[in-house]
This record gives structure tokens, sequence and C-alpha cells, in this order.
């Protein structure tokens, strides 16, 4: 269903975001410290299932704006374009001073711990703004059945966050202790991620 430059320009955009510090990944990293490798692999798990709920709003919403009005549309896109710019900006901003926390806490079953990551990723309504605006631009849309490339798009950022996750879990004290190490390498992810969504923000802007 979807075109092969499609597919991997969307996976790479799509792992660099996932990989960038912020407070999932930061969460994952702080419960596989702090409780141990399963734990942390469950609940990353729960954040990345919860990206499927945003992709079924992103394809039901647009279609219905696509099919509703043309001027929406470009509303939209202007307005997903701006967001991720400000989002790039922030990003770029940033000196990179998260840190996973690892601070004792109640222990927790892994059921709670994956309700907590996927009801987490599935009512945050950032998340769905940044669904609204990424996936529609790796869409082609002259390759028709929009809204099956952009659940196949959902359903890629899904997996790829689910491994990478299900990793950071499985090596979080490898990872935490390279960070403590490596203080900068969050701020400069962090730039690297910033440029990219303003990269992707300015081009939803002008694209046509």
């Amino acid at each position: 269903m979807l075109a092969p430059e499609q597919f991997f320009g969307f996976l790479l955009a799509a792992l660099l975001l996932t990989a960038s510090p912020g407070p999932d990944n930061l969460m994952v990293l702080g419960l596989g410290m702090s409780r141990g490798r399963k734990q942390g692999m469950v609940f990353g798990l729960g954040c990345a299932l919860g990206c499927l709920s945003h992709t079924f709003l992103a394809v039901i919403g647009v279609s219905a704006i696509i099919a509703a009005s043309p001027t929406a549309f470009t509303a939209l896109r202007i307005g997903g374009g701006l967001y991720l710019v400000y989002l790039g900006i922030g990003a770029l901003r940033s000196s990179g001073g998260q840190r996973a926390d690892k601070s004792g806490a109640p222990p927790q079953s892994l059921r709670t711990l994956f309700m907590k990551g996927l009801l987490a990723n599935a009512i945050n309504p950032k998340i769905v703004l940044f669904f609204l605006s990424l996936l529609p631009q790796f869409v082609i849309a002259s390759n028709g059945n929009v809204p099956g490339q952009m659940l196949a798009l959902g359903v890629t950022f899904t997996v790829q966050a689910a491994i990478l996750f299900g990793l950071l879990g499985y090596f979080a004290g490898a990872v935490g202790a390279w960070l403590e190490r490596k203080p900068g390498a969050g701020k400069w992810l962090d730039r690297l991620a910033g440029t990219v969504f303003i990269a992707l923000g300015v081009k939803l802007i002008v694209s046509r």
C-alpha cells in the first residue's frame, strides 16, 4: 500500500522522533532502571499501542475534512505545519536537561504499568495534534486510498515505537549509564529532532 520511498522516508523520521528525549522514552528508561527491564518494556509497549488511537482519529478526521471542504483542509495543513515548527523551536531551545526518573515508587503489576502507558498516550491531546500534523505529509494522494495510506503509516509508527521502547526498557541500565557519562547527548538529540520538526512543518505549510 505504501511506496518504498514513502515507507522508508516516514520510517526514518519516525525513528528519529521516537528516539529523541521526551516524556515517554524517559519514563520507559526510568522504569527499566528502577524496577527492571520487564517493567520498562511493558510500559513502553503500552505507550506505543496508545499511538493507534491517534492513528484512527487522524484517518477519520483528515478524511472527513478533505471530503467536507478543501479550505478547511488547507487551514488544517497550515495549522499543523505551524504546530510542528513550534515543537521544533521548543526542541532547539531545550537545554537537554531532562533526566529519567529513578526515584523509588511503590511496585505495580505489569498490567497496571501497561494500562498506564496506554492511557497516558491515548488521552494526550498534544499527540493527537502531532499525528494530525505528521501523517498527511507522507501521503501520496495520486496513489489513491488516502485513509489506507494514513492507517499504514500510523501502524508503522506504532511498530517502530514498540520496538524502540522495548529495546530501551531492556537495555535501560546501560543507556542510563551512558546518558550520565554524556550529559550533552540529550541536547544534541533534541537539536536534531527540532531541525526535523521545523523542516517537516515548513514542508507542510508550503505544500499544495
